[in-house]
């Protein structure tokens, strides 16, 4: 008796450890809560922090190599003028973010994170896709990596569909600011895994819709301990956040 007792009182754990499991925390655009984003740095302070996951942004530049970084122009984080898609690698090399730090490639990004963080690629720019899903299969082909490392996500989600029909595996995430439905129906169409909205669309009800389809729902950028407090009582599977320390705080 006393033996069934412990196992019942040990399933009991089990279902509200589950029921009550922490959101991933997933670093947006590395740390750039704490380092200007999109930066070796700021990824690396992100994996110090403890994060699941790190979400970056991607532009393929004009000679071919995908480099990380967010805008389309240059002028907001560098010393620069014009459109880095317009540059070739060569001449984003010279580029410092912030006369300080080195535009990455998406490679580097890769190659220093951990086998148990996985990467949220966003691809920001055109025709980005084939080129992304090519570094991240070489990647796989010649690690001990896996596909589920990774996730590709996307506001252009013609962009999304191109990685689709190259990679029926890979896992894909819809971005949406706008509509929960529309993106919904993408994200079937698509067989995403999940739907990354503004935290700005979500309610309890909306989530589980989202949920009821066997879709994740992971929404950016939850940075004030407020919103953080409300938005994991819907039941969310993760937050984007420039503020990783702030997420799992009791």
């Amino acid at each position: 008796m006393k033996r069934v007792l412990e196992i019942i009182s040990i399933l009991s754990l089990v279902c509200c450890s589950f029921q009550n499991k922490d959101p991933l925390i997933i670093g947006h655009r590395g740390a750039m809560g704490h380092v200007i984003e999109n930066t070796i740095p700021s990824i690396k302070k992100a994996i110090e922090l403890g994060v699941d996951g790190i979400e970056i942004d991607v532009f393929k530049c004009k000679s071919g190599e995908i480099v990380v970084f967010h805008d389309k122009k240059l002028d907001r984080l560098t010393n620069s003028l014009g459109y880095i898609e317009d540059l070739s690698y060569d001449s984003i090399m010279n580029i410092k973010v912030k006369g300080k730090y080195k535009i990455p490639e998406l490679l580097e990004v890769i190659d220093i994170l951990p086998n148990e963080i996985f990467l949220n690629v966003e691809l920001k720019g055109k025709d980005t896709a084939k080129k992304v899903n090519q570094i991240i299969t070489e990647f796989i082909d010649n690690t001990d990596s896996k596909l589920d490392r990774f996730i590709i996500s996307s506001f252009d989600w013609n962009e999304l569909s191109v990685m689709r029909s190259i990679n029926k595996d890979i896992p894909i995430a819809v971005l949406t600011d706008k509509s929960i439905v529309k993106a919904i129906e993408e994200a079937i169409k698509l067989k995403a895994i999940a739907i990354n909205p503004s935290q700005k669309l979500l309610n309890f009800e909306i989530v589980k819709k989202i949920k009821s389809y066997g879709l994740k729902v992971f929404p950016y950028t939850v940075n004030n301990p407020i919103e953080i407090k409300k938005i994991k009582k819907f039941n969310i599977d993760g937050i984007i956040t420039d503020f990783p320390e702030r997420i799992n705080i009791n």
